[in-house]
C-alpha cells in the first residue's frame, strides 16, 4: 500500500537530488545524468534513485559509479536543505527505460520496412 507522505516525499527528493547533481557535483565522472523516478520504502529509509545518463555504456556506469561514491555527500546536502527526520540511504541505479525504448522503435521500424 502507498503512503500520501511517501509520495510527497519521493517528489521532494527527485528534485532535490536532481538539483545537486546538476549544480552540486564535481566529480569528473558524473555525465549528463537526469533522475527519473524516486522509489521510496513506506518507512522512508531507504530510496532507488533512477538515473538515465546520456553516453556511452561506460560513461553511464561511471555516472553511477561517482553518484555511488557521492551519496554520503548528497544525504548531507538533502540534510541540511529539506526538513525530514531521516534522510533515506540512496541507491543509485541505471535507468534504462531509453534503450529499450530505442530497441522497440528499431524492432518496429525493420518489420514495417518489410
Amino acid at each position: 500500500m502507498r503512503f500520501k507522505r511517501s509520495e510527497r516525499v519521493q517528489e521532494l527528493l527527485l528534485k532535490e537530488i536532481s538539483t545537486l547533481i546538476q549544480k552540486g557535483l564535481k566529480d569528473p565522472r558524473i555525465g549528463f545524468a537526469t533522475v527519473t523516478t524516486v522509489e521510496l520504502t513506506n518507512n522512508l529509509k531507504h530510496a532507488k534513485v533512477y538515473i538515465s545518463v546520456f553516453g556511452t555504456e561506460s560513461e553511464q556506469y561511471d555516472t553511477i559509479a561517482g553518484l555511488t561514491n557521492a551519496s554520503g555527500f548528497i544525504r548531507g546536502s538533502l540534510g541540511k536543505n529539506l526538513n525530514l527526520r531521516y534522510i533515506p540511504v540512496l541507491e543509485f541505479i541505471l535507468d534504462e527505460t531509453a534503450k529499450r525504448v530505442a530497441r522497440i522503435n528499431k524492432i518496429i521500424n525493420e518489420l514495417h520496412s518489410k
